[in-house]
């Protein structure tokens, strides 16, 4: 048996409960320190899953909803409708200059890459502290389990022996020791197979500090090419794209100017068209139009018949008014004769009868 195996022993007090519980919790002082020290300042949010099943234990214990406080998820049509806003950052971005947005992705990968490279100093410290861990698992193991054997094969036997051998007065007490021994003997097994549950555990997660740390260096890698030749390529290709841009910009504009160009040309040829049409045929036109002096020229001729035909009506009618007159003027006079001869006939018959008397 080595001497560090009996060292560990030596840890072991059958009549003390707490160092059987106790028992290899030593070894893990330092790993707990190194682990410790690397969660320290971690978010429940930068440990994905895990941090989500913690964060939901947390939660459930302090009675908040999980739903409630995900800030990935949707928001509800309440949060909605009282105004909670949704991140404005692809907003603000539009707003932004090229260069700023380059040099806070490059800020950005460079902080990762500080804490990647932190990250990796930091697993192989927590390797080689498993490691150590893992071997002293191992040594606590046996160390168990060669207390097992001694007091299976000789601590037990002996006690069950004084037990027997006891007189009356104290075997009550020599028999509860026993039990008790045999109890801490249980709590021995127990823990020794807790030991190595945890071994295997331990032993399981060396390889998975390697891969963790594998990805980290690959990320480190990759961030160190992507700073070296993906920014400076991003750059060229953005002042492509902006000169592509303006590019179209200015062939929009002139093709926008040719387009007016051609409408004006062809508004212009129609207008000029469609008054050239007018000139002419004024130009073509007399200083009177025929129509307008055949139509004159029949106006006047039947005014003319007009007036001479109002000017013989009107002749006849004071031809007509004419011997109208001279007949109305013979009838006047043949009547006053007529009177004439009356009234001297009337004085002639007075005066004979004058006479008769």
């Amino acid at each position: 048996m080595g001497t560090e195996i009996r060292k560990r022993i030596d840890e072991i007090d059958m009549e003390d409960t707490n160092s059987i519980i106790g028992f290899g919790s030593a070894a893990q002082e330092e790993l707990q320190e190194i682990s410790q020290s690397m969660l320290q300042g971690v978010r429940n949010k930068d440990v994905g899953p895990a941090g989500d099943s913690l964060r939901d234990m947390v939660t459930t214990i302090r009675g908040f909803s999980v739903s409630e406080l995900d800030l990935r998820r949707d928001r509800s049509w309440w949060e909605k409708l009282i105004g909670r806003a949704a991140p404005i950052a692809k907003f603000t971005a539009r707003f932004e200059t090229i260069q700023s947005q380059i040099d806070k992705i490059t800020e950005n990968l460079l902080g990762h890459e500080t804490t990647l490279l932190k990250d990796i100093k930091s697993l192989d410290l927590l390797y080689d502290k498993t490691l150590q861990f893992y071997d002293e698992l191992a040594l606590y193991i046996a160390a168990g389990e060669e207390k097992l054997r001694e007091l299976d094969a000789t601590i037990i036997p002996a006690k069950e022996a004084d037990v027997t051998a006891a007189d009356e007065t104290d075997k009550v007490m020599q028999a509860q020791e026993l039990r008790d021994l045999r109890a801490a003997r249980d709590d021995l097994e127990r823990r020794v197979h807790d030991l190595k549950l945890t071994r295997q555990v331990t032993m399981q997660s060396l390889p998975s500090i390697r891969l963790v740390q594998e990805n980290d260096k690959s990320l480190v890698t990759k961030i160190n090419s992507t700073l070296v030749n993906t920014v400076p390529l991003w750059e060229t290709q953005l002042a492509q794209a902006v000169t592509i841009q303006r590019s179209a910009d200015a062939a929009k504009a002139v093709r926008e100017a040719n387009d007016l160009t051609n409408e004006l040309l062809t508004a212009n040829a129609a207008n000029l068209r469609e008054s050239n049409k007018v000139i002419r045929e004024e130009m073509e036109r007399g200083v009177f139009d025929i129509e307008a002096i055949k139509k004159a020229n029949a106006d006047l001729i039947g005014t003319i018949e007009e007036s001479l035909q109002i000017a013989d009506d009107g002749k006849a009618k004071r031809r007509a008014a004419e011997e109208e007159l001279k007949k109305m003027e013979t009838e006047l006079r043949d009547t006053l004769a007529a009177a004439k001869s009356r009234k001297n006939t009337s004085i002639d018959e007075v005066a004979d009868a004058g006479d008769d008397i």
